[in-house]
């Protein structure tokens, strides 16, 4: 899948939440270039959402990272986009993804998105 150009993936987060754009751009700054890119999904149109097998509904609740292997949302997202940052990053992401941490991880992902609007940044937009 040629996700981006390059074979490049993508971590597609909320643009108008300043608390995901902060996240968002925090780990794109530890990708080595070319790695990786992290786009709102505010400036993707549909196609090519539906190209990155995303639609407005599922980016609007969660997080996504997009690679050669498909979509993951949410905690897997923020797994796999530290898995890309390499070094220490990665070993941390890889600990997120494992088995025995994956449901507390998506349960912790949830716990923070739902109350995102009381996070530094938070805005009404975060509310959703």
């Amino acid at each position: 899948m040629d996700v981006v150009g390059g074979g490049q993936s993508i971590l597609v987060f909320d643009g108008d939440c300043g608390s995901c754009t902060t996240a968002a751009h925090w780990v794109q700054r530890r990708w080595p270039t070319g790695r990786a890119d992290a786009e709102p999904w505010q400036r993707i149109d549909a196609r090519r959402l539906a190209d990155l097998g995303l639609d407005a509904a599922s980016v609007a609740t969660q997080v996504w990272w997009v690679d050669g292997s498909g979509a993951r949302g949410g905690a897997a997202a923020i797994s796999a986009a530290l898995v890309a940052a390499g070094g220490g990053w990665a070993q941390v992401g890889r600990a997120v993804g494992a088995p025995a941490l994956q449901r507390p991880a998506a349960a912790l992902y949830r716990l923070v998105a739902r109350h995102r609007h009381r996070l530094p940044g938070g805005t009404p937009a975060c509310r959703r």
